[in-house]
């Protein structure tokens, strides 16, 4: 972690989210973050289409911390052949600035509008040839983000707590990194296809980004990316922890 103290933790909530998003230069007339209510198919099916990236906020216990280093070692061990490698990702090396990490990796992964001059947009671009650990760099010698983040996180609902076992992670949908290769005449189309996972493979994959992690997370095959999603906190997520505090947001289309 860096040597600037931790900053307040944001709220899972729409509203700071879009402030926060709107204030560095996100079009929000034409994408925001909204509530997912929960897990199930009906209420995933009023969600805004196209979801463009899911944000998941989950209690940091202990159980997550296990997976998470049996996932880390096996990632080290067999690596991850089909993620994408153009997946923007940068380390969170400051403390509770998960929420802001995981609203930068939703948009600079999604295609979404920018106001001109948009000042998140410009060091998007900036970043495009740095490291994860250079990026973060970046993020902290650029005050207006620390601004952003402060401000916004006391507009929430509940008082700020910076003492937190909270985490935000984001997930997003992107090329499996054959279709990459094929795009750049790396590949042939038919070594390409040769490398698929059966019928059922549509050549995009479920990414995870977590700034604390080594790197993105590819989680396998991704046919739709909020059910992908629902399904992955199901069968993880929710097998780890008794506690209640778990809460999505999407980032698509405004509601109507």
């Amino acid at each position: 972690m860096t040597s600037l103290g931790p900053w307040i933790p944001l709220e899972s909530n729409p509203e700071v989210f879009n402030k926060w998003a709107k204030r560095a230069g996100l079009v929000t007339k034409r994408d925001e973050f909204g509530d997912v209510y929960g897990l199930d198919d009906e209420l995933l099916a009023i969600v805004p289409k196209p979801t463009k990236a899911v944000i998941l906020l989950f209690p940091d216990v202990p159980e997550a911390k296990a997976h998470q280093k049996e996932e880390n070692e096996r990632i080290a061990r067999d690596g991850q052949p089909h993620l994408d490698p153009t997946v923007f990702y940068v380390k969170q090396t400051i403390g509770n600035a998960c929420g802001t990490i995981a609203l930068i990796h939703a948009l600079a992964n999604s295609d979404v509008t920018w106001a001109p001059g948009s000042a998140l947009h410009n060091w998007i671009v900036e970043c495009h040839d740095r490291t994860p650990e250079e990026r973060a760099k970046l993020l902290e010698s650029r005050p207006l983000f620390a601004d952003i983040h402060a401000e916004t996180a006391q507009e929430g609902q509940s008082a700020p707590n910076i003492n937190t076992d909270l985490h935000f992670v984001c997930f997003v949908a992107a090329p499996d990194a054959d279709i990459r290769k094929v795009a750049a005449g790396e590949q042939s189309p038919t070594d390409a296809a040769a490398q698929t996972e059966g019928d059922g493979d549509t050549g995009m994959r479920l990414v995870e980004l977590d700034g604390r992690r080594p790197g993105p997370i590819d989680h396998g095959v991704c046919k739709d990316l909020l059910k992908d999603v629902a399904n992955l906190v199901k069968e993880r997520y929710l097998t780890q922890t008794e506690s209640v505090y778990f809460s999505l947001m999407a980032l698509g289309p405004p509601l109507e």
